[in-house]
């Protein structure tokens, strides 16, 4: 069995010092689980902790978020069970999934959807938790909104894309590029190209000039400026990410526009944070109205190929990419 162990973070994914370690089974100790891990997701997170982009990160350390496995030891309950679950801690104030092994405390575990793979399973966190928190944060999609989603296909622009249409919204998608849509949506959803139409005037002239109620900015920076354009009075914008740290603010719009700015941190939600979330996810998946990402064998790497995985990620794959130990 083993284990990737990044003792400090690098500059590169070229020159990160990765190391495949063998991994003997811990103990699970009080109120934890002991999973044998079987399928887990590689998030941007992920690589950017190894990257040294999160300065609280514990080193040395395993990485990865999110899991699907076989509970080894834990309450009884859950003896033999397969689980999913998904932890800001795990990977960085704590070891994480990219291993044969990981423990968690009990309280982030759950049994996964029975009609998921464990393949499947393991690509849903991340991407679904920070998508459904910052629906949440924003008051939740209703029947007839209209939700802007930019980074459309992207793991957490799609994750949003199946809750906002599951929900009876308006979507509309942005690409910086011309793309069609490639993930699963429960209605139509128009895409936007962002390199030859300007995204306020699609998103205004298609709601008799209102705009969008729920702005989900996946990307930050780039689209700022347009993305306010678009807001509707009394309207949210959601943000993730960015590239750039500063832009230009107009204060006058924000307060005459009424609107509300919310930041998303998944790294704050710890284990049990997303297992209620999941909690709340799963009859969705039970019920086929969300669906998995799809699974590609090219994207799904052994540990021993994990630095492949991670340069995936950085490289922007539209693949969800997993290792399996």
């Amino acid at each position: 069995m083993k284990a990737v162990r990044v003792t400090a973070p690098s500059a590169n994914v070229d020159s990160i010092d990765l190391q495949i370690a063998a991994q003997l089974a811990p103990t699970a100790g009080a109120q934890e689980c002991l999973i044998k891990v079987v399928s887990a997701g590689v998030n941007p997170s992920d690589v950017k902790a190894v990257l040294g982009a999160m300065p609280h990160a514990v080193w040395p350390r395993t990485p990865g978020r999110d899991f699907a496995g076989i509970v080894l030891e834990g309450p009884e309950e859950l003896v033999g069970q397969e689980v999913w679950g998904s932890g800001g801690e795990l990977g960085i104030r704590r070891n994480g999934s990219h291993a044969s092994y990981l423990t968690v405390p009990a309280s982030g575990v759950r049994k996964k959807p029975a009609n998921l793979t464990m393949e499947e399973a393991g690509s849903i966190g991340v991407p679904f938790i920070t998508a459904f928190e910052g629906l949440r944060r924003a008051g939740g999609v209703k029947e007839g909104d209209v939700v802007l989603v930019l980074g459309a296909n992207g793991k957490v622009g799609q994750a949003t894309v199946q809750l906002a249409t599951n929900a009876g919204a308006k979507v509309f998608g942005v690409e910086r590029t011309a793309q069609n849509y490639l993930g699963h949506a429960n209605s139509e959803v128009t895409m936007i190209d962002a390199s030859s139409q300007n995204i306020a005037e699609v998103v205004r002239a298609a709601t008799h000039e209102n705009g969008a109620n729920i702005i989900y900015n996946t990307v930050g920076s780039p689209y700022f400026e347009q993305a306010n354009a678009a807001l509707a009075k009394r309207g949210t914008q959601i943000f993730i990410s960015t590239l750039d740290r500063a832009v230009p603010f107009d204060i006058f719009s924000f307060y005459r526009g009424q609107h509300t700015y919310v930041g998303i941190d998944t790294l704050a939600l710890d284990s049990a944070d997303g297992a209620q979330i999941l909690d709340q996810l799963l009859p969705l998946f039970l019920s086929g109205k969300l669906k998995p990402f799809p699974i590609y064998g090219e994207s799904v790497f052994s540990i021993d190929d994990t630095v492949h995985a991670y340069q995936a990620v950085l490289r922007g794959s539209t693949h969800r990419v997993l290792i399996n130990p």
